[in-house]
């Protein structure tokens, strides 16, 4: 018998959004993927690195990413030393439970929101609170002070769209006796975040990726800011070479590139609002979204027929089976032609 560790014999693991083996012959909408490609400065350098026979391939990539974290650094404005990165966003969440939450020790988040905080939370052997949240986008029942090892807190909202204010989460960090990660995968489409409340609290960790507004999932780039001794933590568990010879040339390319990356955002926002507006047009409830997706009810609240008639037009989005997310959808926002079509389906699907 193969001797696995019990919570890994019994856990689910983490279901990813489809990807489709034809998928030049769909509309993706299910994975919050940018439509717009990565600025052609990420392309140039890719292949400069690379060289005419990839060469460049042989030699290991630089251990700490050094040239990207004074690339975050200079963006952000931090010392290189406040900053990691990562094989995506998701190797920080993990090595942050790994740093901060032993075995049987409690980690937190809100739910809905990212359901990868369990998984990770599992594989630990760390145990798992959550908490709802109210009418209007609060924490319910949030303890005047919270003792869990880490709390993760999606802002903007996954899959549900709204981003929590910055004095709100900034009280949030005084109630937590623990670590409180800012999961800001989207903050870029937002129209503020909360990236200053790192200088203020020392129990208060950012995290970015450029999976999604940098055009960039393929590549699975992710950082971290956060006090130096954290990041000093964190960089003693990561894998030595977690980021490729691309990857950080990809990276520099892109962080350098503001101009592209204001002027795709600004695209996915104004398609975005006009995408609300039409859903509610035709009777969609559609929650007010700072992210580059919508969450939305048709009329009859049966998410599932009409995500079934939509994949049957080729058109992917993302239905859940968890009973507080059954009755709607996760649109992400792709072009304009893409989301007329997208209408134009939902209206035959009525």
């Amino acid at each position: 018998m193969i001797p696995l560790r019990q919570n890994i014999a019994s856990m689910k693991g983490y279901i990813p959004g489809y990807q489709p083996p034809d998928i030049a012959s769909w509309i993706k909408l299910n994975t919050n993927e940018n439509p717009y490609p990565p600025s052609p400065a990420v392309v140039k350098a890719i292949l400069e690195e690379l060289g005419p026979d990839g060469s460049a391939l042989r030699i290991y990539p630089n251990a700490s990413s050094q040239k990207l974290r004074e690339a975050a650094g200079e963006l952000y404005g931090f010392d290189p030393s406040w900053i990691i990165m990562a094989n995506g966003s998701d190797e920080v969440l993990n090595n942050l439970i790994r740093a901060f939450a032993a075995e049987g020790e409690e980690i937190g988040y809100v739910h809905p929101s990212y359901s990868y905080y369990g998984t990770l939370a599992e594989v630990q052997g760390a145990r798992v609170r959550t908490f709802g949240l109210t009418d209007d986008f609060r924490i319910a029942g949030f303890p005047d002070r919270y003792e869990g090892k880490v709390f993760f807190l999606t802002t903007p909202n996954a899959p549900l769209g709204p981003s929590f204010p910055v004095e709100y989460i900034d009280e949030l960090a005084r109630r937590c006796a623990g670590m409180l990660v800012l999961d800001e995968t989207y903050a870029e489409f937002a129209e503020s975040n909360a990236l200053e409340l790192v200088r203020r609290h020392e129990n208060v960790v950012v995290t970015r990726t450029l999976s999604k507004s940098y055009s960039l999932a393929g590549m699975r780039i992710g950082l971290a800011i956060a006090r130096p001794e954290v990041i000093a933590a964190l960089d003693k568990i990561r894998d030595h070479y977690n980021l490729d010879r691309l990857a950080q040339a990809a990276c520099v390319a892109a962080l350098r590139d503001q101009a592209y990356l204001a002027e795709c955002c600004r695209r996915i926002r104004e398609t975005r609002e006009w995408f609300t507006a039409e859903l509610r047009s035709i009777g969609y409830d559609v929650i007010p979204s700072q992210g580059n997706y919508l969450f939305a009810s048709p009329p009859d609240h049966d998410g599932k027929r009409v995500y079934d008639g939509l994949y049957a037009r080729k058109i992917l989005v993302r239905h859940f089976s968890d009973p507080l997310l059954a009755h709607g959808m996760r649109i992400s926002i792709g072009t304009r032609e893409e989301m007329e079509k997208t209408l134009a389906a939902l209206k035959e699907i009525g």
